[in-house]
């Protein structure tokens, strides 16, 4: 509507807004309805006809605020769509995203009720509202596209409006020396208020930043110099796009970009501004590299300057089908011909051209670089003419022949970097062209000796293909798109490949310190870029992590090693996340309700686990290459299910999985569908000593919409959800337990012994408490969280449960994550649900009951069910940290193959028996359980929040014969591990 409005008005006169002034007006239009931020102007009557005609939705506001910590990137996405008119009017929120991030959340507040996305295993291919730029044909499985379009459509009730929220995380590569970062600035109209804000975090100091002229979009700067030249040989400083302020201050630097709508209209009245292109870099110092650590994770930066390059042997690989014919070919020829003089003494060439024939620029063999060479070289390309079909086949097999026989020859240098460049606009057409036979023969071919680099260009690319090609040969692949200037792709392209530092890079940590690494051997590393790796800190409070980095540069070895002080880069990663969530935590506009600034403080929560979440981030696209370069079904099947499961452990859209969120009901009428009604509970009773204590404050009942986040009203309606106010009734349940410090009891009933130990665990582990995934589908994980010993205690260090995880896979999947600030219910739909709120949540097989600030229980399809206490502090001593109890209320339903630091007990019988005295030691007493002689002390344990005593049988030295196995084989994987016991029924 304003698209509309602002170019009437510009062309109404003639020339520019300001002018208008001098035409015949009629009455006012107020334009506050928009959330203009200028003066309002008196429009003309044609303008003021259309706007009473148009009802499309205005963007009121879109807000976009990124914070990268560490080269992590947090973006939230806000956008304010108004219906200023009485009948239902669809809005469209759409926003392109970089290809390389995921989705992590999206929310839609229409009528005052939020809709929340939820994140689901993807069983079969269908169409996703998350999109890929440019037209894709059939077949097409591209796996990189330059961008990706996320599209919500949603009824808009008259005079109302809808707000969007979309939060999405990548993790910025290096290339040729930057970083860059790229936010589309694409609404489609002018928008009232439009502000980006990035925040830039880095643990080095900040350098060479540059922030680029809108990429796509007509600079306002540029289109006010294009008329004042230059003196020649000076080159043109690129100005920076309106109203952009930098504030750099060493090693925290804020872009924002603000312009008015008056401003937007000045560079295109279509809203569609272009990219805003962020450019920077970090100091770095020579040696082992960059490693943050945080929360029992940790991530290694790697990028080695000053070295010399290292020769590379080269063959270019190019297609000159007919399809290549006119632009193609001219801008592929120019990028070679700039490429040959990019060439280094040193190096060797070929060329291979193919299309129905191959032709080898010089058979047998790789030539030198010298000027005679790279003369002739020009006359090969110059005379290159498309015609034919593709074989790109025996393409491949030609040109690793000749790389592979040179590699084997006399001159071939042992520490050279070699490579194919394989350039194709199109499908296998002669030859061979069943893709899995074109692999297999390439495989063959290359022989692990060399690496493979594959570029596509258009939309008639098998990019599977080329991507598999790339992938299991060490090399990547790169998608230029139709539209794209190929030429300039080209050479970027080879500039990143172009000068490789080291080969065979091996990145070694202290043997059992760390687990879960992602890869870590490297075939090459190449000037300008980087290499990340992360893992898990098997133990938190060790003191130092020895690191050592292995390679070879021309003839020489070379071998970094250092150690790294844990606490100290622990102390400074948490300095600089704590920068990061505060402008995170208030960067973002709050709307009525709290809703958006709760979007931003959510947002620093996720950024407080960032190195996790590049740990996550890595491991799931690690696990995508291995699953599409898989050689089996069962392996294929592995790699899947693993990134499946991260990718919903951290709520991350991905080729494997679905986001879906309920759209909201608009009725015949344009209203909202009613909500459903919450009936507060009645009546209470008293507690017994080993029952849970509930919720017994006086306090009035909340009304809905505080007690109750409206996540869960609205989920509820749309799905039929019984939401309700709990009775307040005591719960009665066993003395198995695991709380505390963690102390651990195990109750025997048909023994009539209790039992307790303590696991002397890690911050950071999380352990499998409860494992009958095979048979009742149940599995119970809790996340260990450091705190320190109080005064004059023996320890060094406490653990106490931070996270407690429920998960159960039939009859389907489904999750509860309890944390003591919240719930997280995953199940038909997803709700997150507030501890201090009282209120229950029906959900199929899974309901979830919370008695605020107090307790939550959870019942598994009505045979099983968990209790789970909420430890809070308001005022918390140094020693003192929010925690939760786990204990056992029902365990009927589980099968007698449980397994678990506490499911390994449920069904067992054990005895005490009398060990004789022995020379001067009186006569001990050992516990007898799986044929296993455990000696064992009375001790007393407090439980249910230390309101009842339990004497119990205490199995010193971490329950060691006691429990089955090592503690090791209890710690998982990540929260929803459910794998298999390695002794026996199942690993927990």
């Amino acid at each position: 509507m304003l698209l509309t409005l602002l170019t009437l008005l510009l062309s109404f006169s003639g020339t520019v807004l300001g002018q208008l002034e001098d035409s015949k007006f009629e009455d006012d239009v107020d334009l506050a309805d928009f959330g203009l931020d200028i003066a309002p102007r008196r429009v003309p009557r044609q303008v003021k006809t259309i706007i009473t005609k148009e009802t499309k939705p205005h963007i009121q506001e879109l807000s976009i605020k990124t914070t990268i910590i560490s080269r992590y990137a947090f973006t939230a996405v806000y956008c304010s769509l108004l219906n200023r008119y009485p009948a239902v009017s669809e809005g469209v929120f759409q926003f392109q995203i970089p290809a390389n991030a995921y989705i992590s959340n999206f929310t839609m507040i229409i009528g005052g009720r939020v809709y929340q996305s939820e994140v689901k295993p993807k069983e079969k291919r269908v169409k996703q509202e998350r999109g890929k730029s440019g037209t894709k044909e059939p077949g097409d499985a591209s796996p990189e596209p330059e961008v990706e379009v996320f599209r919500m459509a949603a009824k808009i009730p008259g005079r109302n409006r809808a707000v969007f929220l979309l939060t999405y995380e990548e993790l910025l590569q290096r290339r040729l020396g930057r970083y860059e970062h790229v936010t589309s600035l694409r609404p489609m109209q002018l928008v009232s208020r439009l502000s980006l804000d990035v925040t830039i975090v880095d643990h080095s100091p900040i350098t060479d930043l540059e922030v680029l002229p809108l990429r796509n979009g007509k600079s306002n700067a540029a289109a006010n110099t294009a008329t004042a030249p230059k003196p020649p040989n000076i080159p043109a400083k690129p100005e920076l796009p309106i109203t952009t302020v930098i504030k750099n201050e060493k090693n925290v630097c804020k872009i924002t970009f603000s312009p008015n709508i008056i401003q937007q209209a000045k560079i295109t009245t279509s809203g569609i501004l272009g990219d805003f292109v962020i450019r920077y870099d970090v100091q770095r110092d020579t040696g082992i590299g960059d490693i943050q650590v945080l929360n029992g994770h940790f991530v290694h930066y790697f990028a080695p300057k000053d070295l010399p390059a290292v020769p590379k042997n080269v063959v270019f690989v190019i297609d000159t089908s007919a399809s290549m014919l006119g632009t193609k070919i001219r801008q592929t020829k120019d990028a070679l011909f700039t490429i040959l003089r990019d060439l280094r003494p040193g190096d060797n060439f070929n060329f291979v051209s193919f299309s129905n024939k191959i032709k080898v620029w010089q058979p047998n063999r790789l030539v030198p670089v010298t000027p005679l060479n790279i003369r002739d070289a020009k006359k090969f390309i110059y005379m290159l003419a498309p015609t034919g079909g593709t074989n790109i086949d025996g393409a491949i097999r030609t040109g690793s022949s000749l790389l592979r026989d040179y590699l084997l020859g006399p001159d071939s240098s042992p520490n050279s970097v070699s490579l194919i460049i394989f350039l194709t606009d199109g499908r296998p057409t002669v030859g061979e062209i069943q893709s899995v036979a074109i692999l297999g023969n390439t495989r063959s071919a290359v022989q692990e000796k060399f690496c493979i680099f594959t570029i596509g260009i258009g939309n008639d690319v098998d990019y599977r293909l080329l991507e598999r090609m790339a992938l299991e040969n060490c090399g990547m692949m790169r998608r230029i798109n139709e539209e794209a200037d190929a030429s300039a792709m080209l050479k970027g392209f080879y500039n990143e490949i172009g000068t490789p530092l080291l080969s065979d890079i091996r990145i070694n940590y202290t043997e059992n310190s760390v687990q879960y690494v992602t890869q870590n051997l490297f075939t090459n590393y190449f000037n300008g870029s980087e290499i990340v790796v992360a893992g898990k800190l098997t133990n938190e409070s060790a003191e130092s992590l020895h690191v050592q980095v292995t390679a070879s540069n021309n003839d020489k070895s070379i071998i970094l090693e250092t150690d790294v002080p844990l606490r100290n880069r622990q102390i400074d990663t948490e300095k600089h996340v704590k920068l990061a969530t505060a402008a995170m935590a208030t960067g973002v506009r709050a709307l009525g309700t709290d809703a958006t600034q709760k979007l931003g403080v959510a947002l620093g929560s996720v950024a407080e686990d960032f190195v996790e979440r590049v740990w996550g981030f890595l491991s799931i696209k690690e696990g995508l290459r291995s699953r599409l370069r898989s050689q089996t079904s069962k392996d294929r099947e592995g790699h899947t299910q693993q990134a499946t499961n991260l990718s919903m452990t951290y709520h991350f859209l991905t080729p494997l999985t679905n986001m879906v969120v309920e759209k909201p009901e608009v009725l015949t009428d344009g209203t909202m569908a009613p909500a459903p009604t919450i009936t507060p509970g009645a009546g209470e009773a008293t507690s017994p000593a080993n029952e849970l204590p509930g919720d017994t404050d006086d306090r009035e009942p909340q009304t809905p919409d505080r007690d109750l986040n409206s996540q869960a009203l609205s989920r509820s309606n749309t799905i039929g959800k019984v939401v309700r106010r709990p009775t307040k009734k005591s719960i009665t349940f066993s003395k198995t337990s695991a709380d505390g410090d963690p102390h651990f009891v195990v109750e025997f009933p048909l023994s009539k012994l209790t039992v307790c130990f303590n696991i002397n665990g890690e911050p950071g582990h999380i352990l499998g408490l409860v494992s009958d995934h095979k048979y009742s589908g149940v599995t119970v994980n809790g996340k260990l969280i450091g705190a320190p010993a109080p005064p004059g205690s023996h320890k060094q260090q406490r653990t106490y449960f931070s996270t407690i995880t429920i998960v159960v896979d039939k009859p389907q999947r489904a999750y509860i994550e309890v944390t003591p600030k919240k719930v997280i219910l995953d199940g038909r739909d997803r709700i997150v649900l507030p501890c201090h709120s009282t209120v229950s949540v029906d959900s199929g097989a899974l309901s979830v009951t919370i008695v605020g600030n107090s307790n939550v229980t959870v019942t598994v399809g009505g045979n099983i069910s968990f209790v789970i206490l909420l430890h809070q502090y308001k005022n918390p001593a140094p020693y003192q940290r929010d925690h939760l109890g786990f204990y056992i209320g029902n365990n009927k339903g589980l099968s007698h193959n449980c397994h678990g630091l506490l499911g390994q007990f449920l069904y067992e019988e054990v005895g005490l028996a009398e060990l004789p005295a022995q020379g001067d030691t009186k006569p001990s007493l050992v516990l007898k359980v799986k044929n296993r002689s455990v000696p064992v002390v009375q001790k007393s344990r407090r439980i249910y929040s230390g309101t009842q005593s339990v004497d119990c049988w205490f199995a010193r030295n971490n329950a060691a014969k006691l429990i089955d196995g090592e503690y090791k084989d209890y710690l998982m994987s990540h929260m929803f591990d459910t794998g298999d016991w390695p002794h026996g029924t199942n690993r927990v």
